[in-house]
């Protein structure tokens, strides 16, 4: 057997000795800190140093603080701390204190702090803009390269290697955002990725509690989070709970055998999500989606283990409170343990009640994806708890819509149905809309660079039930499909000084450009400033002839959407529209403000109209 098989060997065997040489005394512990005021009194303190496994823990007497055990594991390099604090417990620090008969006594202050955030959380009311933060602006050169992390590659020529943005990049470019009416970030995730390659993207974290070096810092990531509230902009956080990337000192060097799921070679998940519902499915299928591995680097954490559970919630908890978080998104959602999201869901609600989070759920089909939505509404048999997912079934509707052809179930009639199927969610208003993300091709890209077809997906993004998301550049036309990925993941031109050209001005966009932008400033700033299109109901009518019609309405005030998906143009009769439009006597063109009387409306090809009814 050669070196490097018995190295692969004991890399997917997971072992329990220590990869490292020496450890310090205490190398950390976390959370470094916690707060008060917290439902749930308990926490469990992670401690890891060389030989920690051997000491006995104690603390000096604080008023509603109380050690209530303290776990050992395998690895004689962690120990588990579990304190009780009490609802009295106020701000400020006590001792913690480890020792060994026969060896120097380790002592460590902790600190309780107050809570300070109250989020209402992300809803319908809100626009998201989604940032791969390495590819939007570059604000810090001194951070490009962090000596001794383990991906020296920067080279912006190269798809796969770092690019340089950050998080200062993004807070110097948040007036642009606001003009254009964006009113929450998505950021790909921003946890340190120490690994070899690729670490650009984020998804395979390698420390919990700290920002990616390159990106800047935590106080940092708090700093830009503040910036955003200043704004009146939320902040949501990407997480991955399924994985982590295989250079995390807890892959490297585990508390126990069962903290990820182990196979005698690679095994990676099917990625087939059928097998979680499918009445018939083996339980070896189940366990092959669940328990296999997302890639290679991507050890899959076993989420039923209660330490595992705890140590993830309650580094969610501590950035919500640290950071002044509104949201999280959840990657890979379905590869989850459901009973252990089903708890994380309870866990995070009970400390923040208005807090919101949705989960990724790329199935194919509608019941697929509604399974994994809360409420028990296609015979789940449990309740999951996650309030919304990114809608993917709605994306391919709307693509099919805009670029196939009318027929039955084709067309506009796929965008119909699968609105018709709202019945299945419990709130299908928390579902995220989009219309491209960091993992599929640019929109501008599937419409076939048509804008007539881009400017009706946006009308669509806008207006239909939902929260929309944008990604970064579709508002300027950036293009290319996702073969492979790294090919969405493009610059943003103008957010590095190098940069020719400088798209975050109007003087450096091109005059389609400016017009895709101000076509989307207009439509994302009248939604913001009127309620019927965040929360107001949806009407929609079968479509005709290849003409889709539907309304958006309140109290207040009523808006109506007209899209003629034919090749040729068409002329609406509204009389067929009488319950919706009432007393109603004009239609006013939302984006170009024209004023036309209600009864025949001359259409376009391939064209879409909003309307507010006067």
């Amino acid at each position: 057997m050669t070196k490097k098989i018995l190295l692969l060997c004991l890399l997917f065997l997971v072992p329990l000795t220590s990869l490292f040489a020496q450890l310090p005394a205490i190398e950390r512990i976390e959370p470094a800190n916690w707060y008060t005021g917290f439902k749930n009194p308990a926490l469990q303190l992670l401690v890891r140093g060389e030989q920690m496994g051997r000491k006995s823990a104690s603390i000096n007497a604080y008023p509603g603080v109380k050690l209530v055990s303290v776990q050992k594991v395998d690895n004689p390099n962690y120990l588990f701390v579990n304190l009780a604090i009490s609802p009295q417990a106020k701000p400020g620090k006590f001792e913690l204190t480890f020792a060994e008969k026969g060896k120097a006594t380790i002592r460590y202050t902790y600190e309780l702090k107050a809570r300070t955030n109250h989020t209402t959380g992300v809803s319908n009311k809100d626009f998201i803009y989604l940032i791969m933060p390495d590819r939007f602006a570059n604000g810090d050169a001194s951070n490009d390269q962090v000596k001794g992390m383990k991906d020296q590659s920067f080279n912006r020529d190269s798809m796969y290697y770092r690019h340089g943005g950050d998080l200062q990049g993004i807070i110097d470019h948040l007036p642009y955002l606001q003009e254009l009416g964006v009113t929450a970030l998505w950021l790909n995730p921003v946890l340190e990725n120490d690994e070899f390659k690729t670490s650009y993207h984020g998804y395979a974290a390698t420390e919990n509690y700290r920002v990616d070096r390159r990106f800047g810092t935590n106080e940092l990531y708090q700093k830009l989070v503040a910036e955003c509230h200043k704004r009146g902009m939320k902040m949501i956080k990407d997480l991955v709970h399924n994985h982590i990337g295989d250079q995390h000192f807890l892959f490297l060097d585990p508390p126990a055998k069962n903290w990820f799921h182990q196979w005698p070679k690679y095994t990676g998940t099917t990625y087939k999500d059928q097998t979680l519902f499918d009445p018939y499915a083996s339980k070896a299928d189940r366990k092959l989606m669940t328990d296999g591995w997302f890639d290679h680097h991507m050890p899959d954490v076993d989420q039923q283990n209660p330490l595992v559970k705890n140590y993830i919630t309650q580094s969610h908890i501590w950035w919500i409170e640290y950071a002044g978080l509104d949201g999280f998104r959840l990657d890979t959602y379905a590869y989850n343990d459901k009973v252990f999201m089903a708890e994380w869901a309870k866990a995070i609600t009970r400390e923040f009640p208005k807090f919101t989070f949705f989960g990724e759920t790329w199935v194919n089909g509608i019941p697929n994806q509604v399974f994994f939505t809360e409420g028990n509404t296609v015979n789940q048999h449990f309740d999951t708890g996650l309030q919304g997912v990114t809608d993917f079934q709605t994306y391919f509707a709307i693509n099919e819509a805009l670029n196939g052809k009318f027929g039955w179930t084709d067309g506009v009639n796929r965008l119909y149905t699968t609105l018709a199927s709202d019945y299945q969610y419990k709130d299908p208003t928390q579902n995220v809309l989009f219309l491209d993300n960091h993992d599929i091709s640019r929109f501008y890209s599937v419409v076939g660079e048509d804008f007539d077809k881009f400017k009706s997906g946006i009308i669509l993004l806008f207006s239909l039930r939902g929260i929309p998301q944008m990604y970064y550049g579709t508002e300027i036309l950036m293009k290319n499909f996702s073969n492979p990925d790294g090919l969405v993941r493009e610059d943003f031109p103008g957010g590095w000084p190098a940069d020719k050209v400088n798209k975050f001005k109007a003087s450096g966009r091109s005059a389609k450009e400016n017009e895709a932008f101000d076509f989307v400033k207009k439509l994302a700033n009248y939604r913001k400033n009127n309620a019927v299109l965040q929360t107001g109901k949806l009407m929609q009518f079968v479509p005709e002839k290849g003409i889709y019609v539907y309304f958006r309405y309140d109290n207040q005030k009523t808006v109506m959407v007209v899209m003629n998906s034919n090749e040729q143009a068409e002329n609406l009769e509204t009389a067929r529209f009488a319950e919706r439009i009432g007393a109603h006597q004009n239609l006013r063109n939302i984006i170009s403000g024209q004023q036309i009387p209600i009864g025949n409306i001359q259409l376009p090809a391939k064209t879409t109209y909003i309307f507010e009814l006067q």
